[in-house]
């Protein structure tokens, strides 16, 4: 049985951790609140530019095509994994690893037919423990990223599919729901082949010099776009688990302080019994 001390060490100690997953929870409530308000702004202009391209795509003439908007036979993919740099974010990226392998080996029979670029610390230990190509990653995204941040791992992803080092390129990430929901969500980025059945052309534009000048500067800055409104989209959602987890670990720790405080008074009451025995013995045995 563990001796008072060492009972009143760890309610110490569980006190302690409990002060620090409180403030990781603040810390993770005012990040999300921060991470929603630039997922919202950017979906803004997202959906103008997805009008915009839908509305090139649906002209259906010659001078509106584009090997973007081609799909071609399949022989390689490349997939864009979103994951955090940091933990203890509950199942926050073992989910999407889990999800993502499994899907793998349902949709790949050999892993040659697939490669990844990599957003993130803990996904680029988890990617290499397993035998899957890596294209390329980026770490140390910070917790409000600019398009600059990740400009070379987006640029590098276009490029793949540009130069047919690739045939289709997809991005996999943890879409926000709520703080305590996020979904393992996966997105065609390229190719753009089916964009004007997806979306609804609200109106037509006019193009100078040419559908297809604006197309070969505005797709590849399209696609690019959906890899950077995704990245914002998991960052709200690695807030949301990180808080939802720190909540969870700050009620165990009031448990346990309980359950040993409990066990703390109960032992108190023990010794005091005893002691009190033990006068009385020796009172006794005086007589």
């Amino acid at each position: 049985m563990a001796s008072l001390r060492d009972i009143k060490t760890r309610i110490n100690s569980t006190k302690k951790t409990q002060q620090i997953t409180k403030a990781m929870e603040m810390v993770a409530a005012s990040k999300l609140n921060r991470a929603q308000v630039l997922a919202e702004s950017y979906a803004s202009y997202a959906e103008k530019i997805r009008d915009v391209v839908a509305s090139i795509a649906s002209t259906n003439t010659a001078d509106a095509s584009h090997p973007m908007l081609e799909a071609r036979s399949v022989k390689k993919t490349a997939y864009v994994l979103i994951f955090s740099d940091s933990g203890l974010a509950g199942g926050y990226n073992a989910n999407l690893i889990r999800d993502f392998l499994a899907k793998m080996e349902e949709r790949h029979s050999s892993s040659e037919d697939y490669g990844v670029i990599v957003i993130g610390r803990i996904g680029s230990e988890l990617i290499k423990k397993r035998n899957i190509h890596v294209f390329g990653e980026i770490t140390g995204i910070p917790d409000e990223p600019t398009f600059a941040d990740i400009k070379k791992v987006t640029s590098q992803a276009v490029d793949l599919y540009a130069k047919e080092e690739v045939d289709e390129l997809y991005v996999w990430y943890n879409h926000f729901i709520s703080p305590i929901q996020q979904q393992v969500t996966e997105t065609k980025l390229l190719p753009l082949s089916n964009l004007s059945e997806q979306v609804e052309v609200k109106q037509m534009y006019e193009y100078e010099p040419s559908a297809e000048a604006i197309l070969e500067q505005l797709l590849p800055q399209y696609a690019e776009s959906l890899i950077f409104g995704a990245l914002l989209d998991a960052k709200a959602s690695e807030f949301g688990a990180r808080m939802t987890a720190m909540s969870a670990a700050t009620d165990n720790a009031e448990s346990l302080i309980d359950e040993l405080t409990l066990s703390y008074n109960r032992a108190r009451q023990a010794a005091i019994t005893q002691e009190i025995s033990e006068i009385v013995g020796g009172a006794a045995a005086l007589e």
